[in-house]
């Protein structure tokens, strides 16, 4: 209530839309309210300061239970967001067919650049190159993933995969 009702995050969602607000202001609008201390949007320019928005994203129910002001409410809506954001990227968009490598790129990377592991995916495609289902086969370690081809092909006969395409990231970020 300390700010003024023109720059209330959901005033200004509302006004000029969510594109106009910051990080902070987004992240204030699902926490709500602050504390006694700080108002929303100074916890949660405190949580992006500490942590980066995409490291925030990350954060374990305890570790953000262990910061001053943020309880098991708050840090419960902090790692839904995030799982919801998550798995909103990695639903299959249907009508767009894949039809080069930049294409699978384009498709994969929000998905898996944020990724601290090496996963090996599968993507089950129809008759016209479109993901039917993604699958994330094996997770390996920091710099290798190792599978076998059955494990691959498994899921595409069951799907009955017109084609597949195999995919793995680089966590390092240097795919040499």
């Amino acid at each position: 209530m300390d700010i003024p009702p023109q720059n209330r995050p959901r005033e200004r969602l509302a006004a000029m839309g969510a594109a106009a607000l910051s990080d902070a202001e987004l992240l204030a609008i699902i926490l709500k309210t602050g504390n006694r201390q700080e108002n929303a949007i100074d916890m949660s320019n405190r949580l992006i300061s500490k942590y980066g928005i995409s490291h925030l994203s990350s954060c374990s129910l305890v570790e953000l239970q262990a910061l001053k002001g943020i309880g098991k409410a708050k840090a419960s809506e902090v790692v839904a967001l995030f799982e919801l954001a998550r798995r909103c990227s990695r639903a299959p968009v249907l009508s767009k067919p894949l039809n080069s490598p930049q294409d699978v790129f384009d498709y994969l990377s929000p998905k898996m650049s944020h990724l601290e592991q090496e996963h090996f995916v599968v993507l089950l495609l129809d008759s016209k190159n479109r993901v039917k289902k993604e699958e994330t086969v094996f997770i390996g370690t920091l710099n290798s993933s190792s599978i076998h081809p059955r494990e691959i092909f498994k899921s595409a006969i069951k799907e009955s995969a017109n084609a597949i395409i195999v995919a793995h990231n680089h966590p390092s970020g240097d795919p040499t």
